[in-house]
């Protein structure tokens, strides 16, 4: 996990050492987060934009409407009708999914360059899931017709959007596979694993609640086996409140 945080959990090569703080936001984050493994981990999702030539990247700029987000604004929300894309510029963005029963599961974070509101990328149908600014955040919105439309006239967008759509696609197929076939013990080793993979050890903002959402747990669990994992020498509490991962490897062989 993109925390880097994603819903890759998208990392570079690992270190000793993360940081998690219990704070309420992600905010800093440099990947996307997603609950997949590093051998299922896909590389770094296509920045849109940046793989565009000169005159694509003009035409879609034509086309969005830029919007700006506060820390707890919804993009859309789960059963709004798909119109269209938000490629996010600045900021940071969760998705997640709300069950009949109102429990949360947090799909990932998504960070400058990615695009939220797929897959119908063109419109039609209805969301599946939201999503939310967890920090202040801008967007360019690419309406689906005019884009779909654009995709048609120009190679290098409709590839770039292809790839970004294939990313997802493997990101929440490594969610699906994680939770459906472990323990949520081997989950949330498996996300420390996934933070311990950092490679700048930057500090990872996230709280009990939202490691919890990650991995369809509780916060009141997520405590507990914290404290079991600090018990048998994999992480240590640290005065501030933040945990420290000694032993990414070890957590890694987890079953």
């Amino acid at each position: 996990m993109g925390v880097r945080f994603g819903m890759k959990f998208a990392f570079d090569q690992p270190t000793m050492t993360t940081r998690i703080r219990r704070r309420s936001t992600a905010v800093g984050l440099q990947q996307t987060t997603l609950l997949s493994t590093p051998e299922q981990g896909s590389a770094a999702a296509p920045d849109v934009l940046a793989h565009l030539s000169e005159s694509s990247r003009k035409a879609v700029l034509d086309l969005a409407r830029r919007r700006e987000y506060a820390a707890g604004d919804l993009l859309f929300s789960q059963g709004d009708l798909h119109n269209g894309i938000h490629l996010i510029e600045r900021g940071l963005v969760r998705s997640f999914y709300v069950s009949e029963d109102g429990r949360e599961l947090t799909l990932g974070f998504w960070t400058a360059g990615h695009y939220v509101g797929a897959p119908q990328m063109f419109g039609g149908g209805r969301h599946a899931w939201a999503s939310a600014a967890t920090a202040p955040t801008s967007c360019l919105w690419l309406p689906g017709r005019p884009l779909r439309e654009l995709a048609s006239q120009r190679v290098d967008l409709a590839l770039t959007l292809i790839d970004a759509l294939v990313h997802k696609a493997q990101c929440y197929c490594a969610l699906l596979q994680l939770l459906a076939t472990q323990s949520m013990r081997v989950r949330l080793a498996r996300l420390l694993t996934m933070l311990a993979a950092r490679q700048d050890g930057a500090d990872v903002n996230l709280s009990h609640s939202e490691l919890a959402r990650m991995i369809g747990s509780t916060r009141q669990w997520v405590s507990l086996t914290l404290a079991r994992f600090e018990a048998e020498g994999f992480i240590a509490k640290q005065a501030d409140g933040s945990v420290k991962v000694l032993a990414p490897e070890r957590l890694a062989t987890l079953r």
